[in-house]
């Protein structure tokens, strides 16, 4: 296979994850969608995982645009813009999150990463906390996704819990309403800015 139908695998595996999920994403039901025998897809992903590897990568390089602070940028307003947008990334596909979570940054993104660390460690941040900032942040971002696609799954194929009835809990009650009524967005934006406002707090 040449470089080409490497990228091709990946786009008909993303479109692929979207009618049928990331159980349904098999690599005999990819090659089935490519026409092509199934051990034609080793030649460039040696297991299921290291498919998903390719596919979060794509995602994040086809959707992630704020992963560089601009310069001169002010570090919260950076973290801030950088979960949005990894955010919008993962919510662009059908269990961006699942796919996402345990990856670790490619290559192709150290220049990211050290970009993102050294804005961090100018403001100061120590490189450690500096690291355990970003972890931090894309930790909440993944988990928070990962409630959100969960949810709306199983709203759509019917499989969700009814809501409990909590009579004897008016301010749990309240809140939750509150909650439902505001949505994922609104959570979102509120753990966010505490997290960012609690890592104010922490720098040296």
């Amino acid at each position: 296979m040449t470089k080409l139908q490497r990228d091709t695998v990946v786009r008909t595996a993303l479109t692929l994850l979207n009618e049928v999920g990331l159980d349904g994403l098999t690599t005999r039901r990819l090659a089935e969608r490519l026409g092509v025998q199934q051990p034609a897809l080793y030649w460039h992903f040696r297991n299921k995982q290291a498919l998903i590897a390719a596919l979060a990568e794509a995602m994040m390089a086809e959707n992630h645009d704020r992963a560089v602070p601009q310069p001169g940028e002010d570090w919260r307003v950076f973290l801030a813009e950088n979960a949005h947008s990894f955010r919008r990334s993962l919510l662009a596909y059908r269990d961006g999150a699942r796919i996402h979570a345990g990856t670790r940054p490619s290559a192709s993104q150290m220049t990211a990463v050290e970009a993102q660390m050294t804005l961090l460690h100018g403001a100061g941040f120590a490189a450690g906390d500096a690291a355990s900032a970003l972890l931090l942040v894309s930790h909440f971002v993944v988990g928070s996704v990962l409630e959100q696609q969960t949810a709306e799954e199983a709203a759509d194929d019917g499989t969700g819990t009814k809501p409990a009835v909590m009579h004897d809990a008016p301010l749990l009650a309240a809140a939750m309403a509150e909650l439902d009524r505001a949505g994922p967005d609104a959570t979102f934006e509120q753990g966010l800015a505490t997290i960012v406002a609690g890592l104010a707090q922490r720098r040296h």
